[in-house]
């Protein structure tokens, strides 16, 4: 069948399409139904059904006889180790840590806090959740500890699972304070830690409280996988949100286990027994989708990567991994790949490698611009797709359908609609768009298995950010246009959060910190256009009347602020201190004018502006932190 023609089928019959897909998965008791609805525009995908992820992704290749397969594959240039764990192996060591949870209390529906590194552990604390029913939320490894103590709070975790740090080049990221940081800031308090001791830094067990890894998993009895509703919850993924506050993604484990497995083969063209690399953070959504969940659903092998794209110990270490673990499809985002162009315009560290075995690149995370595709795909020779999706939906929504038909690519668009997601352009009143004119893009109810079906604790929050600007539609934030070949082109973010390097940040979080400085009366964050990493943020801060410090000084402790309240993950290290910030008479701060103005486009200026001469301060203090910038400069 072509593209059309399948996307043509589940369009002629959703519910029969994705019970046809059902069959495909292992069920203790087979759904009656595909779709039910919960409230107005509110639904579940097989509800009645009973299922268990981690027998789905491991135990039923074991009695299928793929034990001897290898599952998960951990590469780690950082360490300098590398070893392969069976899907034999990987059911004994889940088993056995499901059961050592159990023996301490978790079971279903309870939630776990896992903030760890990328090592295989990191899979097998996701699968043993699983298999007991249990609810994770991956918090991602480094993460400051105010931001893990928001989502401890939240979550109400009954167990934490941590390693006691994280390796970086040239650094040691100790994970074990931040976390005892954290649990002192939060209110809640968790039953229990397991901690992963690492031999570069292990820490210091808090008594009463910490257990070690191995040492909890002796004489456990293993945990035999524990069937749960069909839209019972995996697991809960905080994303940020544009008010600062992170929105709980809760993920349906039905719909989850059935739109992954059919993504593999028709999205990423891979057969079971194939290896599969997504280079991304289990912190992330691509972690959960394509590091964990989908390739061992499907049957694949999973890398586990320890690394960066450059520096562990070259830009040659993509292609190092691909060669050696001959993997047939690859999955990164386009800011690793402007990195490894940086390092190696000219490709010299690629011709080391033999890529026969790659069929395609996948780039995904943030907009893919011309260049790094035309590079990436110059350099290597293999296919370069684009797709566009997010952690709200969990699987790819406008994709290239390789593994149905292989479509024409046009650079700056991620292709086609997938099935299960009927696209439209709207303007802001809900009328829709013609082809080729920009709009809102929204995607018309009900969302398709695996996608989000409400926010943690927080279903008011839900239907405001996502289902009320547009009744009947889900409102992607994204804006865009289609072209009249049904071909969707991403333009823009129509909300505050910016894109640095893959990872979606608010700018109105980073304004919340910068406005804790004492000093500081007022300011505006906004995303400026990097080279390397996409975005960056870009603080401006208007001082206390009063204040006769030097600015410079309070611009090195507000970025200092957000890096120790959100991360270095932001990249937070552009701030200056201006007198007044561009508003509109009402009072509206102007930044996608400032951000214009950094970047060096043009713009047509406001018609509600309230004092034009404003705007020549921000000239001049993006000037002087080295903005606007010729790509290719060094920053």
């Amino acid at each position: 069948m072509s593209y059309a023609e399948v996307y043509s089928a589940w369009k002629s019959d959703p519910e029969g399409f994705w019970m046809r897909e059902a069959e495909k998965i292992d069920w203790d008791r087979k759904p009656s139904q595909a779709l039910t609805r919960t409230g107005d525009n509110l639904y579940a995908w097989f509800a009645d059904g009973m299922v268990n992820t981690c027998w789905n992704a491991v135990d039923r290749h074991v009695e299928a006889g793929r034990g001897d397969q290898v599952a998960i594959i951990h590469d780690s240039p950082i360490t300098g180790t590398k070893r392969e764990i069976s899907y034999a192996e990987l059911r004994d060591r889940v088993a056995t840590l499901a059961g050592a949870l159990r023996a301490r209390g978790v079971g279903k529906g309870d939630r776990v806090i896992i903030y760890m590194s990328m090592v295989p552990e990191a899979l097998e604390a996701m699968l043993a959740c699983a298999r007991l029913g249990a609810i994770h939320s991956v918090v991602f490894g480094g993460f400051a500890a105010h931001e893990l103590a928001v989502r401890i709070d939240d979550a109400r975790p009954k167990a934490i699972i941590a390693a006691s740090c994280g390796i970086e080049p040239g650094r040691i990221v100790h994970y074990k304070p931040l976390l005892d940081s954290a649990i002192d800031q939060a209110v809640h308090k968790p039953d229990f830690c397991v901690i992963l001791q690492r031999e570069a830094a292990p820490a210091e067990l808090t008594p009463d409280r910490d257990v070690d890894w191995h040492e909890v998993q002796q004489g456990a009895e293993p945990a035999d996988c524990a069937p749960v509703e069909g839209d019972h919850p995996a697991y809960i993924l905080y994303t940020s949100g544009t008010t600062g506050a992170p929105k709980g993604v809760v993920r349906p484990t039905g719909g989850h286990l059935v739109a992954l497995h059919w993504s593999m083969k028709n999205i990423y063209n891979v057969d079971p027994g194939e290896v599969f690399w997504a280079a991304s953070d289990v912190g992330w959504v691509v972690g959960h989708s394509y590091i964990c969940y989908a390739p061992l659903i499907h049957g694949n092998t999973t890398i586990v990567f320890e690394g960066k794209p450059v520096g562990t110990p070259d830009a040659g270490t993509f292609w190092r991994v691909i060669e050696e673990h001959k993997v047939r499809s690859f999955f990164t985002a386009p800011t690793a790949f402007r990195a490894v162009k940086r390092e190696d315009p000219k490709g010299e560290y690629l011709k080391k490698y033999d890529l026969s075995n790659l069929r395609a690149i996948y780039l995904a995370g943030e907009r893919a611009d011309p260049d790094t595709i035309e590079w990436t795909h110059e350099m290597t020779g293999k296919p370069v797709y684009d797709h566009w999706w997010q952690t709200e939906s969990g699987w790819p929504m406008v994709a290239n359908p390789v593994g149905i038909e292989a479509m024409e690519v046009k650079i700056g668009s991620p292709t086609v609609a997938m099935p299960g997601y009927e696209i439209h352009i709207l303007a802001d009143d809900g009328t829709p768009k013609p082809a080729g004119e920009l709009g809102a893009i929204a995607i018309k109810l009900p969302l398709p298995p695996g996608t989000l079906p409400t926010l943690w604790n927080a279903p008011e929050r839900f239907e405001k950010s996502y289902l009320a600007h547009f009744p009947g539609y889900y409102e992607t934030g994204d804006a865009g246009m289609m072209d009249e070949d049904g071909y969707l082109w991403i333009m823009a973010r129509t909300d505050d959060v910016i894109n640095v390097a893959g990872h979606r940040l608010s700018t109105g979080g980073m304004e919340e910190v910068l406005a804790s400085h004492p000093d500081v009366a007022e300011c505006a964050v906004i995303g400026v256009k990097d080279e390397l990493k996409g975005q960056l943020p870009m603080g401006f801060v208007c001082l206390t009347k009063g204040v006769n410090r030097e600015p410079a000084e309070i611009e090195k402790e507000c970025v200092a602020l957000v890096r120790d309240r959100i991360g270095p993950v932001a990249a937070f290290k552009l701030c200056k201190v201006v007198d007044r910030l561009p508003k509109t008479r009402s009072g509206k701060i102007l930044r996608r004018t400032m951000a214009s103005i950094a970047d060096g486009e043009d713009f047509k200026l406001p018609a509600t502006i309230d004092d034009p001469a404003i705007l020549d301060e921000i000239r001049e203090g993006t000037s002087a932190m080295g903005y606007p910038r010729k790509l290719g400069e060094p920053v």
